[in-house]
């Protein structure tokens, strides 16, 4: 496993990474490697694609095997709510 030393951190910093460590039962170090596992996780998830693209992607080859007409044409009407 890799090794990173983090020079000049702020005081104030280190107060509240040791905070957040016990509120979450556990040492600094590991609160702060979790943090940094969050981190790059989600900069990987962003980089991969938009929200539509991911939902795409969970539902491709679920089948719908039919075409859906295009709209194009017919009048847009606003709902009613009137009984």
């Amino acid at each position: 496993m890799a090794q990173l030393v983090v020079r000049n951190l702020e005081d104030e910093v280190k107060r509240k990474l040791q905070r957040r460590a016990r509120r979450h039962g556990r040492s600094m170090e590991e609160e702060v490697r979790d943090i940094l596992r969050n981190a790059a996780d989600k900069e990987e998830a962003a980089a991969s694609g938009n929200l539509g693209s991911k939902i795409s992607a969970l539902f491709r080859g679920l089948g719908w095997d039919k075409d859906i007409p295009e709209l194009r044409g017919h009048p847009v009407r606003p709902i009613s709510f009137e009984p």
